[in-house]
């Protein structure tokens, strides 16, 4: 299988396979994050997921963050763009690279295929202990929040590398031509 085809793969929801539904789980101990993407995550969880990091990145104790994706199961552009944004701040506000786990080659590959192996450091053994984790609740969005969401995680993949610019820029042009609600 191609690494177009995998990522494909992992990316679109065939009918015909079903996934468990995605969640989030989150832990902090003293500064130090856990994100953990279980299941099928999609882009109904971007708006939880970048309000918890908006979050975690005001905490004054905040030391690392490590995101666990072996429970994955699939993961769409809008989720990876969330996660770029997370390498782009840990990087901008703090000066390191997040750690990022993934045991399954298919997801693995894909990350690599977006550019992740350049922003995370990828791990491909599964955590020895994950401590306690509780479940990041969906968060409530309007319509347009969750556009410029997804408008804000493509442009974050997007300026990973050229390849990511091609393969993106035909969704961002679309989104944003599309006009918000409720604008004079």
């Amino acid at each position: 299988m191609s690494e177009q085809q995998t990522a494909r793969a992992l990316t679109e929801r065939p009918p015909s396979v079903p996934r468990t539904p995605g969640r989030i789980l989150v832990a902090d101990q003293d500064g130090m994050y856990l994100i953990k993407f279980v299941g099928d995550v999609r882009v109904n969880l971007c708006a939880a997921v970048d309000d918890f990091l908006s979050e975690m990145f005001r905490d004054e104790d905040f030391k690392s963050v490590l995101v666990d994706l072996t429970a994955t199961e699939g993961i769409d552009s809008t989720s990876l763009g969330i996660l770029a944004k997370l390498s782009i701040q840990a990087s901008d506000l703090y000066g390191f690279t997040p750690t990022l786990v993934s045991t399954n080659s298919d997801v693995t590959r894909v990350l690599r295929t977006v550019g992740f192996d350049d922003v995370f450091h990828i791990v491909e053994k599964p955590l020895v202990e994950e401590g306690q984790i509780a479940e990041l609740p969906r968060a409530e969005t309007s319509v347009e929040d969750l556009r410029r969401r997804v408008l804000d995680a493509h442009r974050a993949l997007m300026g990973l590398n050229e390849s990511n610019r091609e393969k993106f820029r035909d969704l961002v042009a679309t989104l944003e031509a599309v006009e918000p609600p409720n604008r004079l």
